[in-house]
Parts: C-alpha cells; sequence; structure tokens
C-alpha cells in the first residue's frame, strides 16, 4: 500500500485489513481518535509501534513522556510539524509492510 492509498481509505468506517498496529494507529489518529489509536500501538508495545507511540505523546503535548518512546525507538524528537512526522512515519511503515 502506498501513503495515497492509506490515505484514501481514511474516508473509510474502518481501517484496511493487515495493518500493523503502528499503521492503525496511524489511521486512528488521522480519523481523529487519538484514544483508540494510543490504545492500538500501547497494546503491542514494541518495534514500529513505539516510534507512533512517541509521536502521539508528543502530539497530545506530553513530552517528557514522548522523549520516553523516542529514547525506546533510538529516535530524537523530530524538529518538525505533526503533520510532516505523520507522514514520515507512514511512508517508512508502509514501504516496511
Amino acid at each position: 500500500m502506498d501513503l495515497k492509498t492509506f490515505r484514501d481509505s481514511l474516508l473509510e468506517a474502518h481501517a484496511p485489513k493487515g495493518l500493523s498496529n503502528a499503521l492503525v494507529g496511524l489511521w486512528l489518529d488521522a480519523k481523529g481518535d487519538w484514544d483508540a489509536a494510543h490504545r492500538a500501538v500501547q497494546a503491542e508495545g514494541k518495534g514500529n509501534a513505539t516510534w507512533v507511540h512517541a509521536y502521539l505523546h508528543r502530539k497530545e503535548g506530553d513530552l517528557s513522556n514522548a522523549a520516553h518512546w523516542y529514547t525506546k525507538t533510538n529516535k530524537l524528537a523530530p524538529d518538525v510539524s505533526l503533520a510532516e512526522e505523520w507522514e514520515t512515519i507512514a511512508v517508512c511503515l508502509l514501504e516496511e509492510s
């Protein structure tokens, strides 16, 4: 799946089948459901889900919690907009899937 297809799927009521928890978290976040997005990535608690977890806490404004999750991903908190970070993560995860 590419980014356009992923974005187009946001018009649907449910996330596409076969997405990782990390991509489901991004999908739910883009739909405006931060809590469900957080639950999706927290349920996995490892791998790429930790990157989305960090992004979600950054979006929430809980920067110390975000920093904790960025550390777990071996990434620094980015100096870009939330929209840019969302897209960067989505592209990377979609390329891996």
